[in-house]
């Protein structure tokens, strides 16, 4: 282990925050820890990781408490409905990882260093899977494969990514690569030869013999400790403190307010900007850029009240927002001017959240 860390310090990794991948112990789920019936792609339950889906197969994605040692949790994928996937069917999962955090990775100059990922993983299903690495900026992409050995146990894989000097990553808040992981595809997908070396994309390369976890309901594939760093060994997972992660993953997705969590949560103050509108500046950290607003609507989901006078409505209040700022306000009142409001969530099921993801 001693030796691995000196080899990756030697070739440009080792030390603290040298892990690219952003809450890779599965620890932080801002959205849901458990989502069932996903049929189709987006942001689903543990943050940061974007499902990539095609078909009619059905998922429960879950944070889930089964893992190898030193970790308290996975994310687990489970087939809930089965399909043959064909043509550009699939399923797999990705990170996507902006461009200012990749510059350390030198891509696309003279002194282009390997990237090496590692994780645990493990599925009921045995057989080859593939991790690509996705140049998004360039559209370059390389596809290594890792075999699932053993049925129902935890396994540890590392892959290494060889340097590549072509295509620079963009200095930029943008998504410039992926870490993309293969759980089934089509024939669009694996009809080619594996991209096993740097190439410029090609759809037909990118999931060659990946086995299809789809094929049977309660097939299950589950990873923990992903890390993808600088060199060419992998080194020990880099445990962060959870709030640590979560300031992580709040530049890119941030809970405001949730009913769930308490049915009366005060999401910012309002007064009386006239006698029909209501308006206040809601402040959080600094996200990617400016968030857009996830809200559900619903009877009464939404209130403002001062000292006897509530107003409720179903929908959010509209809204202006910056980075790190926001302007809600509502029109068509009927409120006291100049009164000062308290503004909350009026129902369990409400929520506001803000939304930066790449």
């Amino acid at each position: 282990e001693l030796a691995n860390l000196i080899g990756n310090i030697n070739a440009g990794g080792g030390g603290v925050n040298r892990n690219l991948v952003i809450n890779g112990a599965m620890n932080v789920a801002q959205r849901s820890t458990s989502v069932s019936s996903v049929t189709s792609g987006g942001y689903k339950a543990l943050d940061r990781y974007q499902v990539d889906y095609s078909g009619s197969h059905a998922w429960t994605i879950s944070q889930d408490s089964n893992t190898p040692n030193g970790f308290a949790a996975s994310m687990k994928f489970l087939c809930t409905t089965a399909q043959a996937l064909t043509g550009s069917q699939r399923i797999a999962f990705r990170q996507k990882i902006e461009g200012h955090n990749l510059q350390s990775t030198k891509k696309g100059t003279s002194d282009a260093e390997s990237v090496t990922a590692s994780f645990h993983v493990k599925s009921n299903k045995t057989g080859t899977y593939i991790l690509e690495y996705f140049d998004i900026d360039n559209q370059r992409h390389i596809n290594k494969a890792y075999t699932v050995d053993t049925a129902n146990t935890w396994e540890y894989k590392t892959i290494t990514f060889e340097a590549d000097t072509t295509g620079t990553f963009d200095n930029d808040a943008n998504a410039s690569a992926q870490l993309h992981f293969w759980l089934g595809a089509g024939s669009t997908y694996t009809s080619g030869t594996l991209q096993s070396s740097w190439g410029s994309s090609v759809t037909a390369n990118r999931a060659v013999g990946n086995v299809n976890l789809a094929d049977t309901v309660n097939n299950y594939w589950q990873i923990t400790g992903i890390q993808l760093e600088v060199g060419q060994n992998p080194t020990t997972f880099e445990h962060e403190p959870f709030e640590r992660t979560l300031e992580k993953c709040r530049r890119y997705y941030f809970v405001l307010a949730d009913g769930s969590a308490d049915s009366n949560e005060q999401i910012g103050n309002q007064y009386g900007f006239s006698t029909a509108q209501s308006e206040g500046i809601v402040r959080w950290g600094e996200m990617r850029a400016s968030p857009s607003l996830k809200h559900p609507t619903g009877s009464n989901y939404y209130a403002i009240s001062s000292s006897g006078d509530t107003t409720t409505f179903d929908n959010m209040l509209t809204y202006k927002f910056t980075q790190r700022s926001g302007l809600l306000y509502k029109t068509g009142l009927s409120i006291t001017h100049g009164r000062g409001y308290r503004f909350f969530i009026n129902n369990a099921s409400a929520y506001v959240h803000l939304d930066a993801e790449l």
